[in-house]
């Protein structure tokens, strides 16, 4: 089921199998389409539990269709300050999951270095984002697409409730999270202001006890907002949300 509604559009699925094959599907076309027109196409991923099954769903369509992500540009919307050889980290999942099946260049890689200072791994990421992304009328890097899961707290990314004015307003394309509530506390997070720049941004949203945050989300105004969801959704003029769980 399709519901626009406002600034969102809403997805929903009777399983999470399902959002991931449609998801999948979906961006499969995508990139066929920026093939066929060749351009880049600069995707931004995310981690937690739908992702798995989410990269699965890549793997098998991609190679069912012989797709190409020759053009295909990977970046993060977060990570852990932790190496990539440790699982915890978001780009090892990516890595063992997405890039080695599909057999990915290094060179269409651009991790997110959680095993370097934060503030050191922030200056790399955005240098490097900027080399191969278009800016936009306000001087931010574009993202083609961002991956964005969201927690029980309504949490995107690396962006949690309840942070500071000057997270928030963070005006450079990522930032360093040094008190996550989530374990571990160092993080590196894409900002609002990269968030909202973006020309698409697809938000997977499954697993038990986020029913309150999405229903937050969805239902908040400028003046409203609680969540970190609900911020992006009023920080753009259209984000796609895909999810099982059920609101009605």
């Amino acid at each position: 089921m399709k519901s626009p509604v406002g600034k969102f559009e809403l997805n929903s699925f009777a399983t999470a199998d399902e959002l991931a094959r449609t998801v999948a599907e979906a961006w499969l076309n995508e990139i066929e389409t920026t093939n066929r027109a060749g351009k880049p196409q600069c995707v931004a991923l995310s981690g937690g539990r739908i992702t798995q099954k989410f990269f699965a769903s890549i793997v098998e369509q991609a190679r069912a269709r012989a797709a190409s992500f020759a053009r295909v540009h990977f970046f993060w919307a977060d990570e852990r300050c932790v190496p990539p050889d440790d699982p915890e980290s978001n780009f090892k999942m990516a890595s063992d999951l997405l890039f080695t099946p599909l057999k990915i260049p290094a060179t269409q890689i651009h991790r997110l270095r959680g095993e370097e200072s934060p503030n050191i791994a922030v200056k790399i990421a955005e240098s490097e984002l900027r080399q191969i992304a278009p800016s936009g009328p306000d001087g931010h890097p574009v993202l083609d697409l961002i991956f964005l899961g969201m927690g029980e707290d309504g949490h995107v990314a690396s962006l949690f409730p309840e942070a500071s004015a000057e997270i928030v307003q963070w005006s450079t394309p990522f930032l360093a999270v040094e008190n996550s509530p989530k374990p571990p506390p160092q993080r590196i997070s894409l900002s609002y202001a990269a968030i909202a720049a973006a020309k698409q941004v697809w938000v997977l949203i499954s697993g038990a006890g986020k029913e309150k945050a999405l229903r937050e989300s969805l239902d908040s105004s400028e003046e409203t907002t609680k969540t970190p969801l609900g911020r992006v959704i009023q920080l753009r003029p259209k984000t796609r949300i895909f999810t099982e769980i059920r609101l009605n």
